[in-house]
């Protein structure tokens, strides 16, 4: 399959050769044909698997050819929990849409509000984080009046940060007729039940989530709980790494060993949920530059994290389902390059090693360093 095959406008396919896309991923193929027949989507799929396009192109297409007056806007609503994703699902529409002459503007928080609010009234799409659009609907500084597409991308982090209240404020606003599109990386109850009610009739595309990355190699480490920043010292000192995000399980830890890290000589930084936006900002740049060659992290801080440097994943905390784990990893092995995924492992982590085993269909080398 080709992009040729969803008889896109000849403008957006301009925009889909300028940004060297030559064949659709899995999400992409069951997304955009559904989406430009106006159904509703439930859309599971990690970052990494092209999802943002899977939208993107649709709604750029449907932009293009509806009967809608241009006065009418913004059109489309997109929903993202943090600037950092905000910015990139921004630069995809504008890359996307650059030859098709569609506006779009970010509404995120850190930046001064009026130069949002004049681009909001220009714009066809909008990108925002929820407590920032909350904040100017509250001023009735703007509207969502015209929105006939909404969109929410990473929607289990956006329950994850706490955003529903703020979501719920959002829904209140918006015309009862419209589009919806969740994506989720996972499926809890939570994001059922949040589906179940903005979704009408939807089809649902997956994206196998729980399918390790077959360009990562996996390390297992056996050690003790007390030993892994010795470990982790010796680890670094013998791997050949570009780039490499460390995961581990508390936001407390993640800032004492970038800390430890960066004391031992490391150009190393730390992402957790505490930073103000500023500083998540000034992390992310360093590490995507070179600044930072490594990288500690939460779960939840890192799904803003996109990066195809990362060479290796190192879990100095095991994740509790396989399904994190393969999340974790699906930050290494990018873009054609491999990857490494090393893990430190205690025997209280046996459950997990064994899960992953099983779900991977192997039996998994553990080593002892």
């Amino acid at each position: 399959m080709t992009f040729s095959n969803f008889s896109l406008d000849s403008r957006i396919v301009a925009g889909i050769k300028d940004c060297g896309y030559e064949t659709p991923t899995p999400i992409q193929q069951q997304a955009i044909p559904l989406v430009l027949q106006g159904h509703d989507v439930m859309g599971l799929a990690q970052t990494g698997t092209g999802k943002t396009a899977a939208f993107a192109l649709p709604i750029l297409q449907r932009l293009l050819t509806g009967n809608k007056s241009e006065r009418a806007i913004p059109r489309v609503l997109v929903l993202a929990p943090t600037r950092e994703l905000a910015l990139q699902i921004l630069e995809n529409f504008r890359d996307l849409g650059k030859h098709a002459r569609v506006r779009s503007a970010a509404v995120i928080g850190g930046v001064a509000m009026n130069p949002q609010i004049q681009a909001f009234g220009h714009s066809q799409v909008i990108v925002a984080c929820p407590g920032r659009l909350v904040r100017l609907l509250s001023k009735g500084a703007v509207n969502l009046n015209h929105i006939d597409t909404l969109v929410l991308d990473e929607a289990d982090r956006m329950l994850d940060m706490g955003f529903m209240p703020d979501i719920k404020r959002i829904l209140a606003k918006l015309p009862a007729r419209r589009q919806n599109l969740l994506f989720s990386a996972t499926m809890p109850a939570d994001i059922r039940k949040l589906a179940d009610k903005i979704l009408n009739n939807p089809k649902t595309v997956q994206v196998a989530n729980t399918k390790p990355v077959e360009s990562v190699e996996h390390r297992f480490l056996n050690t003790q709980g007390h030993l892994k920043g010795e470990v982790l010292g010796k680890l670094l000192k013998t791997i050949d790494h570009q780039s490499v995000l460390i995961f581990t399980r508390t936001k407390h830890k993640a800032k004492n060993l970038a800390r430890k890290l960066a004391g031992a000589g490391h150009a190393s930084t730390f992402l957790q949920g505490n930073m103000s936006q500023n500083q998540r900002q000034r992390a992310l740049d360093g590490f995507r530059d070179g600044k930072f060659s490594i990288m500690v992290a939460t779960d939840i801080a890192a799904r803003g994290i996109d990066c195809d440097r990362i060479s290796h994943v190192i879990n100095f905390d095991m994740p509790d389902t396989v399904e994190t784990y393969t999340h974790r990893i699906g930050r290494t092995g990018r873009a054609g390059r491999s990857g490494q995924a090393v893990s430190l492992v205690t025997s209280e982590d046996k459950t997990q090693v064994r899960d992953i085993e099983r779900v991977m269909r192997v039996k998994l080398h553990q080593d002892v360093i």
